[in-house]
């Protein structure tokens, strides 16, 4: 078994200062106490090997990804009636952490701003505030690495030779030691916070690790530090440290995207809180090994334009074994249209892409279904969200604070017999002891439990020991208290 770690995130933010104290610290009773130690005992002493084992803490699993608008656009987005009833929605199902993706900025210049402030700064401070009314949190892009090449402000001198996005993004790569960049980026950023008062930042890194980079030479204005290995990338990981540690001295969250089922490779040096994965990658089998072991917390987002899933369940059956749940896209019907509007800054150029297949299905489809955000498929799926809400509802019971899970476990007593091949199996252990079982072969199996359980989503069943998994499928147990 590996070292034991702590995984907790912030959870408290900028704009509503700190939360109250968990249910374990402020209300458990000693019979809770009890149950929840005992519950810890018996997978202390049944369970000998497993993959990893964490102490969950400060943990806000339900996350939404919120489209809101489209950008470029002809006119500045703004919060209107449909934001309130879509923030009711997302409330009611569970939401508790909002972020907003690069149209909440500038990029191209077209309303006198740019990449690193608002749209529409009054609208925004809004929009935050209807966050916040309904209790949840919201962070903001803010790339630590990306910045548009036709930006007055931009500097040759910060970037690689050759690194970057051409075309309708139009994005440089900025080195993560060049102090030009730094002394440019740093200060903004934290003005964003101040700003808008914001629980956090999302950081769409902008950066190709040293194992993958292809760029020759360094950025003229490029100062070599750091140790800089395939496995150990020196600069960016003190540049992120920097910037996780401001925004925790706030009170704040802080989320990163290394894409594709990249983390940052920073020896073990914590740089973030939450680590969305998943951009790119071609089979959602191989991006859950990938990710299985990585640093918590794992946000996980199969794209639905490279990765093909046989239904919406899928998500849920890659991710809750290991500890991780899928991002929800939400926000405004995502239209496609900011893929034709013309940009003066860069003539003539349209994206040709994604968005371009967006505006077409929309405008065959102006009722529905409809797309979110760039990670759902073309046609969407309507039964995501309604699935999303179901498994986040047990999940959540999964994963309060002060639960120790066990994943994947490899050698208990657990079980009568051997898991079957391609079934996994892990613990959650507070007040209750949970099991989640996940067969991911393509024909059913049988799993004997040593104890009685009952299903999660029919707490109302005949505790049983015996479960048929059919193929491709998740189920989640809660043991019976046997009578004393």
């Amino acid at each position: 078994m590996r070292d034991v770690q702590a995984a907790g995130a912030g959870a408290s933010g900028g704009g509503e200062g700190i939360t109250a104290a968990p249910a374990i610290l402020a209300s458990y009773t000693a019979e809770e106490h009890r149950r929840r130690l005992t519950c810890i005992g018996m997978c202390t002493k049944q369970i000998r090997q497993c993959l990893r084992k964490h102490l969950i803490t400060d943990y806000l699993p339900a996350q939404c990804v919120y489209n809101m608008g489209e950008y470029p656009s002809r006119e500045p987005w703004k919060p209107e009636e449909y934001d309130e009833q879509e923030l009711d929605r997302l409330k009611a199902h569970g939401i508790q952490l909002v972020h907003v993706m690069d149209e909440w900025n500038d990029r191209y210049g077209l309303f006198g701003n740019d990449k690193l402030t608002a749209v529409n700064p009054e609208g925004f401070r809004r929009f935050v505030a209807m966050v916040h009314q309904r209790g949840m949190k919201i962070l903001a892009y803010a790339s630590s690495g990306y910045f548009a090449a036709h930006d007055p402000n931009y500097r040759a001198e910060w970037s690689r030779p050759d690194d970057g996005i051409p075309g309708w993004w139009d994005l440089a790569r900025c080195a993560p030691a060049s102090p030009g960049w730094r002394a440019f980026f740093l200060p903004r950023m934290v003005q964003i916070l101040e700003d808008y008062e914001l629980d956090g930042l999302y950081n769409d890194w902008g950066y190709v690790r040293n194992a993958e980079r292809r760029a020759t030479g360094n950025a003229p204005d490029e100062v070599a530090a750091f140790e800089e290995t395939p496995e150990y990338d020196g600069a960016v990981t003190d540049l992120l440290y920097l910037i996780y540690s401001e925004v925790k001295r706030r009170g704040g969250i802080y989320k990163m995207h290394a894409d594709r089922s990249n983390q940052p490779p920073t020896g073990g040096l914590k740089v973030y809180d939450y680590l969305w994965v998943g951009e790119n990658v071609e089979n959602a089998d191989g991006l859950r090994e990938a990710v299985k072991n990585h640093t918590p917390y794992v946000v996980p987002c199969i794209q639905g334009s490279s990765a093909k899933v046989e239904n919406e369940h899928e998500h849920f059956l890659h991710s809750i074994p290991y500890m991780q749940f899928p991002l929800l896209q939400g926000g405004r019907p995502l239209t496609g249209e900011r893929g034709v509007i013309p940009i003066p800054r860069l003539p003539g150029l349209t994206e040709g892409g994604f968005y371009e297949q967006a505006w077409k299905y929309y405008q065959a489809h102006p009722d529905g279904p409809y797309i979110y955000g760039g990670w759902d498929p073309i046609p969407p799926n309507p039964d995501m969200r309604p699935a999303h809400a179901r498994w986040l509802k047990q999940y959540r019971t999964l994963t309060e604070d002060g639960t120790w899970a066990y994943l994947e476990i490899t050698d208990s007593d657990l079980f009568t017999q051997p898991l079957p091949q391609d079934c996994v199996a892990s613990a959650f252990a507070n007040r209750d002891l949970h099991l989640v079982l996940a067969n991911y072969g393509q024909s059913n199996q049988q799993i004997a439990t040593a104890d009685a359980y009952v299903p999660v989503d029919d707490p109302a069943g005949a505790p049983e020991n015996q479960w048929e998994l059919p193929k491709r499928s998740l189920k989640i147990l809660r043991r019976v208290v046997p009578n004393s």
